[in-house]
């Protein structure tokens, strides 16, 4: 059987979160720090539609690196805007959003899909490799 620990063997965890709240600031001057990307996304390699390719996203940049949890391993961010995704129905939609809000943004704008037209009867050519 395994070994039971003693109470006050859990509080490292409880000290290592409040460690972690002990650093935010509550003054508002993250807010001013405040960073995104507004950008349309592409369409994944598992679709064949373009469904989901025509809002636009909003998406806050990474403040602080995320760190790995020292008793379970796992990773984790005190950032919680790294969560946010809002979607909006054009870029000038979000732009306005951004600049309503004191957010620095910056646009990529979407790479267009060239597609080039060839026939059925091109999969069967002798050298098609």
């Amino acid at each position: 059987m395994g070994q039971k620990l003693p109470r006050s063997a859990w509080s490292c965890g409880l000290e290592a979160i409040r460690a972690s709240h002990a650093h935010s600031p509550r003054d508002g001057s993250r807010l001013k720090a405040m960073s995104a990307k507004i950008y349309r996304p592409a369409k994944t390699a598992m679709q064949s539609g373009k469904a989901k390719t025509h809002l636009w996203v909003l998406e806050f940049d990474q403040e602080k690196p995320r760190t790995i949890d020292p008793i379970m391993g796992y990773t984790s961010s005190g950032d919680m805007r790294q969560q946010l995704r809002l979607t909006f129905e054009s870029a000038e939609q979000a732009i306005a959003y951004a600049e309503r809000n004191g957010i620095e943004y910056r646009v990529i704008a979407p790479k267009d899909a060239t597609r080039k037209s060839v026939s059925y009867s091109d999969n069967f050519r002798f050298n098609r490799m």
